[in-house]
């Protein structure tokens, strides 16, 4: 399987957001995450970084609007 986490990268580290990742895709202003059980997830984010041999996806979060 070729899944990974998410991870949002804040002050306090790494926070995960959704496992077993199996799509992101650009939606809006944002991210839409699906997982391999059908959830979904959105989120205002970028993508930082990927670590594939680790299986993760590192997200920064967009600044939130005022």
């Amino acid at each position: 399987m070729c899944e990974a986490n998410a991870y949002l990268l804040g002050d306090r580290g790494e926070t995960l957001i959704m496992e077993s990742v199996d799509e992101v895709s650009p939606e809006g202003d944002g991210l839409k995450l699906v997982n391999i059980f059908g959830e979904q997830k959105f989120i205002r984010a970028v993508i930082h970084s990927l670590s594939l041999v680790d299986h993760k996806v590192f997200l920064k979060e967009l600044d939130r609007r005022p």
